[in-house]
């Protein structure tokens, strides 16, 4: 397993982008700050209002897929709660690649198949190939429960096995 991007006490929060349902006209707010201990704390308040309903963060990177990488790793502590995983290839495609993941409330590790990622635009399945590209340019952590709902995430590394 090779860690991607691990959160630290020295993590420039700055590098990753708060994109909510404010960019549709909704009002979920979020924040990503680092926790007492290090870790990544994505937190906030999702709302149906307005035609909102989702929260995100997302980093702009580049990351080598090596042939023999089958698997996202995370190691997160949640809320219970299911959040989403996203890919893309290319920042700048209009496409995420998605997979599911449910929290249990304690410190856990979620192992999600490359190839299982789907592709999304705006919350609806594309009829194109799962990912199946050889580098990563965006990763994503988004909350899309279609219902009101505060939440917490707090997130210590992200790899590749």
């Amino acid at each position: 397993m090779k860690k991607i991007y691990t959160f630290v006490s020295q993590t420039n929060i700055k590098e990753w982008q708060i994109v909510n349902d404010g960019v549709m006209g909704g009002l979920s707010k979020s924040t990503l700050l680092l926790s007492d201990g290090g870790h990544g704390k994505f937190s906030g308040h999702v709302t149906l209002e307005n035609n909102g309903g989702f929260a995100s963060i997302q980093l702009n990177t580049r990351i080598k897929v090596e042939e023999d990488k089958k698997f996202i790793i995370l190691r997160v502590k949640g809320d219970g709660k299911r959040y989403e995983f996203r890919l893309k290839n290319d920042y700048s495609a209009p496409q995420s690649y998605v997979h599911q993941f449910t929290t249990s409330g304690e410190w856990e590790i979620i192992k999600l198949e490359i190839n299982k990622f789907y592709p999304t635009f705006r919350g609806r399945q594309l009829n194109i190939p799962n990912f199946n590209f050889e580098s990563i340019e965006q990763l994503s952590f988004l909350i899309a429960n279609k219902q009101e709902e505060d939440f917490e995430l707090l997130i210590d590394w992200i790899g590749l096995e």
